[in-house]
């Protein structure tokens, strides 16, 4: 049995290193936030000390940290993964992050010490990661691919495999942008509905089942409805991170992509307005809500 080494217990995290004891796996666990271990110690995680000591501890490491900026300090910082790891050791990124810098970890984590990488960034939001049902979209070789499909079945309903290191990121981008611009969208029509004397919490069900439905609409249309916006499932600032990535990429790549700009514009709006850290489902609130 391979030991898995998980570094990173935020609301994606936390979810999925329970899904993985569930199944029997045996998982080490660090966290820069000391305070998110305890929980998980009590289920069977191991608590360890350092980043060193997990790698030294694994055979196979998971990292679900916030952006770019965070898996490089993880990973190659002072006292990072590159400075402990080994051959044939493995490194998978669920993180979402920018694509080229991923491309750039990736070569520089195997020429340093023979670790390969697979970037697979997952779908499906918190709900998924508690019911094992996200989707996972990576990029890698077939065979660090092949070796990652066990590991994660508890965690996925799904794992395609993309293309090379960085086809994930870039799928996952795509995602986003999707869901982003749908989660505008979704504000709109639950406030057309509103100011025109449709009980907007019949939208979600009515729609069901047809061409404008999707995960998005079923999650978020009642939310914004009831104006209930707790638990956080999708932080705006989130979705900001996933659509300046998108619009790097449209930018380096020649790509036109309006919009995706016009979505970034008002998520950033929306997060300026005191609301990175809240659910997706306030951005109603940039619709006349108070």
């Amino acid at each position: 049995m391979e030991r898995i080494g998980f570094i990173g217990l935020g609301l994606m995290g936390q979810p999925m290193v329970r899904r993985l004891l569930a199944s029997g796996l045996s998982v080490n666990v660090w966290n820069r936030s000391s305070d998110k271990i305890a929980a998980l110690a009590a289920s069977g995680a191991h608590s360890m000390p350092s980043i060193a000591e997990l790698v030294r501890q694994s055979d196979v490491l998971m990292l679900c940290v916030s952006d770019t900026a965070a898996v490089e300090d993880v990973v190659f910082a002072e006292h990072g993964i590159i400075h402990h790891a080994r051959a044939r050791q493995l490194l998978v990124d669920f993180s979402s992050i920018a694509p080229e810098a991923t491309r750039s970890f990736a070569l520089r984590l195997q020429q340093h010490c023979g670790v390969a990488w697979v970037d697979a960034p997952v779908s499906g939001g918190v709900v998924g990661a508690e019911s094992g049902k996200l989707v996972i979209m990576a990029g890698g070789e077939a065979a660090d691919i092949e070796r990652l499909r066990l590991l994660t079945a508890p965690l996925a309903q799904k794992l395609t495999h993309m293309g090379p290191v960085g086809s994930g990121q870039v799928t996952k981008v795509c995602n986003q942008l999707i869901v982003a611009a749908n989660a505008m969208l979704i504000a709109e029509a639950v406030s057309l509905a509103e100011k025109n004397g449709v009980n907007a919490n019949l939208l979600a069900p009515a729609l069901a089942g047809g061409f404008a439905d999707s995960l998005p609409l079923q999650i978020l249309a009642p939310r914004m409805a009831e104006r209930s916006h707790q638990p956080v499932q999708w932080k705006v600032a989130t979705l900001l991170k996933d659509l300046d990535n998108a619009m790097t990429l449209a930018k380096s790549s020649e790509a036109s992509s309006p919009l995706a700009a016009l979505a970034t514009q008002l998520m950033r709006l929306h997060a300026h307005q005191g609301h990175g850290s809240e659910d997706l489902s306030t951005v109603i609130q940039l619709y006349g809500d108070a």
